[in-house]
């Protein structure tokens, strides 16, 4: 069977329908309606194969899912230089946020040295997926013992009118309000970031179960 026809098998004209409306701007025609642990379980069965190889190398996907599987391949890959090469071929054919945002390489996080030059290099595409991407590894990697405070500035500092940027530089620093509080509130005191992402910031903050009541109340006064 092909990577197509394991998903066609596991699909849900119900639950696809319920993902075109997650995902307005593909065409609900390429969604076939597959739960993400369906998805997974597909990538774990083929993973090291001559399919997933080939499969690999099949860009452009037609399927949403398609492209789900793939980055599924992608973060299960052990050698970093591997795996980062494999990200780079595929990141421009990225094209909504559930793939930009699900997939996260475990080899990351044992190579923060290596990683971080790719990190910036990504938050800097035109390409709003690609940016997106480096703003969640960014997020996800560097938010704890390796945090440095210039991170901040580099999440600030991606610009672009575009919806799913301007979330996930929210997302970013409302996740720094939870894990680096003390050097990330003065961009919300200081009104560093762009207004419409200010008050989301704080709105995920708010609604976090990391950030203490305390400074929840004070994030209110900062709106």
């Amino acid at each position: 069977m092909t990577v197509y026809e394991r998903l066609a098998a596991c699909g849900s004209e119900q639950y696809r329908d319920f993902q075109s409306k997650l995902v307005p701007n593909i065409p609900a025609d390429t969604i076939l309606g597959v739960k993400t642990p369906d998805m997974r379980n597909i990538a774990k069965e083929i993973k090291g194969t001559k399919e997933a190889e080939e499969f690999l190398r099949e860009l452009p996907h037609r399927y949403y899912e398609e492209n789900l599987v793939h980055f599924f391949l992608i973060a299960m890959i052990k050698d970093f230089d591997e795996c980062v090469k494999a990200v780079e071929t595929f990141l421009p054919y990225v094209d909504c946020w559930p793939v930009s945002d699900q997939a996260s390489p475990k080899v990351f996080s044992k190579n923060h040295e290596k990683l971080l030059p790719f990190i910036k290099k990504w938050m800097g595409s035109e390409h709003v997926y690609t940016a997106r991407f480096g703003l969640r590894m960014l997020m996800n990697e560097y938010l704890g013992e390796d945090f440095k405070p210039e991170y901040l500035e580099w999440a600030a500092g991606v610009g672009g009118e575009d919806y799913y940027i301007k979330m996930m530089v929210a997302w970013y620093f409302a996740t720094a309000l939870a894990k680096q509080y003390d050097a990330s509130v003065k961009f919300i005191e200081e009104r560093r970031l762009e207004p419409w992402t200010h008050k989301k910031a704080i709105q995920k903050a708010i609604e976090s179960f990391r950030v203490s009541d305390e400074h929840k109340e004070y994030l209110k006064t900062l709106r």
